[in-house]
């Protein structure tokens, strides 16, 4: 499966705001938004007004960004969430938070959704007992997602032991710190999924 490869900052840069895609990075003097808050490329800082085609689509692109998702997926979880009965902008965030990794991150045990991916791909996180190593695995209601044993001797899995977890996990999640594991509860509403997109504009163009 592809992956982005490039400087993560630059996307926040390109979409205007923080994404908050490299963790505790973001919330420093080192952020790029708070450093140069325009456009990257030798444009950046000239001002384009964008059409409704160009608005539409740069929704679509923060999405995909916050929750590290591709063109092909992305528009696979939109397919899936217009043939479900409801408003399909919402099913489709619905989908995205209840990927393994937006799980993780949800429940305060990573820092960031990049390394919840990452804790996944290293065979660190059980579900229901059963190892997966697929961040984009769709939990479901009652699933239980625990950090292994075995990794909870790690420095950094001590930390959030003993000094806390990241964030409070929203109303949808229950968390064990002291376990290190949580249990979803059930899917989310629109008013529970914090990220500022526009879902309706993604419906519009993937409508057109």
């Amino acid at each position: 499966m592809g992956r982005y490869t490039g400087a993560v900052c630059r996307l926040c840069r390109r979409e205007g705001e923080k994404l908050f895609l490299k963790g505790d990075r973001c919330y420093t003097v080192k952020c790029a938004i708070d450093r140069r808050n325009y456009v990257p490329g030798i444009h950046g800082q000239s001002r384009r007004k964008l059409s409704e085609y160009g608005v539409q689509l740069r929704e679509k692109q923060k999405a995909k960004r916050i929750y590290g998702v591709m063109e092909r997926q992305f528009r696979r979880y939109y397919s899936l969430a217009a043939r479900k009965k409801g408003v399909t902008g919402e099913i489709l965030l619905q989908f995205l938070e209840s990927r393994l990794d937006n799980v993780l991150y949800r429940l305060g045990i990573a820092s960031s959704r990049a390394e919840a991916r990452q804790m996944v791909n290293h065979g660190l996180i059980t579900v229901n007992g059963r190892k997966v190593d697929i961040a984009s695995f769709r939990t479901k209601p009652g699933d239980e997602v625990t950090v292994k044993d075995g990794a909870r001797s790690m420095p950094r899995m001590k930390n959030l032991v003993e000094g806390g977890l990241y964030r409070a996990a929203p109303s949808w999640l229950e968390v064990n710190q002291e376990q290190l594991k949580g249990r979803v509860l059930r899917l989310p509403e629109r008013g529970e999924i914090d990220v500022n997109v526009k879902e309706h504009l993604i419906t519009e163009l993937y409508s057109k």
